[in-house]
C-alpha cells in the first residue's frame, strides 16, 4: 500500500512537470511582436499629462534608464542640462 502511494505522489508530479514546464520558458521579447518593449538607453517621447482631468498633453523627449515589470524610469532633461528621473507606465511612452 505504502508503495502505491509513492508511486501515485511520482506520477502526479510528473504529470504537473509535464504540464507546467512550458510556462518555465522565457523568450526574449522581440520588437516586432511586442510594441511596448524598451531598451535601456532608448530615446522615448513621454506623453506628459500636468492634471487628470486636463485634455492637454505635453510630449516630453526622456530615455529610459531603468526597467520594471509595470514601470519604466526615464530621464527627463531640464532647460539647464540637469535631469530628473521619473517612473512611468509604460502605456504614456512613444518610440521616437
Amino acid at each position: 500500500m505504502k508503495l502505491f502511494q509513492i508511486s501515485l505522489v511520482v506520477l502526479v508530479l510528473l504529470i504537473n512537470l509535464a504540464v507546467a514546464f512550458p510556462s518555465w520558458a522565457e523568450s526574449t521579447p522581440s520588437l516586432t511582436s511586442n510594441s511596448n518593449y524598451f531598451e535601456v538607453g532608448q530615446k522615448v517621447i513621454w506623453l506628459y499629462k500636468p492634471r487628470a482631468d486636463s485634455s492637454d498633453i505635453q510630449r516630453i523627449p526622456a530615455e529610459i534608464v531603468k526597467l520594471s515589470s509595470k514601470q519604466v524610469q526615464i530621464k527627463v532633461y531640464k532647460h539647464n542640462n540637469e535631469f530628473v528621473n521619473r517612473w512611468v507606465n509604460p502605456n504614456k511612452l512613444e518610440k521616437s
